[in-house]
């Protein structure tokens, strides 16, 4: 067989109709000791692996987090809009079951955005929590003291009486983090958004009412989408983020922090569950 003819072959049956896809599931945050959950640090690489992949078509990334930091949500918003300039590759976000506050921060980064009819979608706000402990400390004879350099040092100590001054300070943050979020939001759906004055009260919407609505463009599954756009033959790459090694080694110490994560991602994915 003749050498230059049989390479040729070879390189026309490369498939040059490959389909990167990533996986978002999880509260947004460095979680505990190890820093689990949808971070920066842990997706980084991730994120460069898939726009770097050869022949890469498309870049998909499967959505499924109520949300959680907003400064990780920020950070991993703006290096795949970094990415997808600089490599010239769309980004096409599939909402699963919930992309709610950070979650859709992140789902934004996309040029589309797919839903499931019945995901929930949007919780476009901030919020802030805690527990109050003055009586309590009361009641079983518990004195706090509290020495600070900086008449703002102690704000929202939830052993100390509550401040208005201290409430006033946290609406004011809260109010910058909703104008960025809004913002995002805006820039992302651009004409696509409807004037619903609802959209930025922190609702949460159904997939079909979220693309009533323009926060999401249309119902449609990875698999579907993918095969429907570069036909049956497309080559699926799917990256996953590595597990930590420490977990191998399960000390007492390693299976409490594990189980605070839990509770804690518990209490975020509890406000959705229908």
């Amino acid at each position: 067989m003749n050498i230059k003819r049989w390479f040729v072959k070879k390189i026309l049956k490369v498939n040059k109709r490959v389909v990167v896809h990533l996986t978002f599931k999880g509260v947004i945050g460095n979680i505990g000791p190890r820093k689990g959950g949808i971070c920066f640090e842990n997706y980084q690489e991730l994120i460069k692996k898939a726009f770097e992949t050869k022949h890469v078509k498309a870049v998909c990334i499967a959505i499924n987090s109520p949300g959680g930091s907003p400064v990780q949500s920020e950070l991993i918003y703006k290096y795949i809009l970094k990415l997808k300039r600089e490599k010239n590759v769309p980004v096409w976000m599939f909402i699963e079951d919930i992309a709610a506050s950070g979650g859709y921060y992140l789902a934004c980064a996309g040029d589309r955005i797919y839903t499931a009819n019945n995901a929930i979608i949007g919780s476009i706000g901030v919020i802030s929590s805690g527990f109050g402990f003055t009586e309590l400390i009361k009641k079983i004879g518990i004195e706090r003291r509290v020495y600070t350099q900086g008449e703002n040092k102690s704000i929202l100590d939830p052993f100390l009486p509550e401040k208005q001054e201290d409430i006033n300070m946290l609406k004011e943050m809260q109010q910058d983090v909703h104008k960025n979020f809004m913002a995002i939001v805006k820039t992302s759906r651009d004409k696509k958004l409807k004037d619903n004055k609802d959209l930025f009260s922190g609702k949460i919407w159904s997939g079909m009412q979220a693309i009533e609505n323009g926060l999401a463009d249309e119902i449609g599954f990875f698999e579907e989408v993918a095969e429907q756009q570069f036909g049956k033959k497309v080559k699926i790459i799917k990256l996953e983020p590595k597990k930590s090694k420490l977990l191998s080694k399960l000390g007492l110490d390693i299976v409490l922090d594990n189980l605070a994560i839990k509770i804690r991602e518990h209490i975020i994915w509890s406000k959705y569950e229908l």
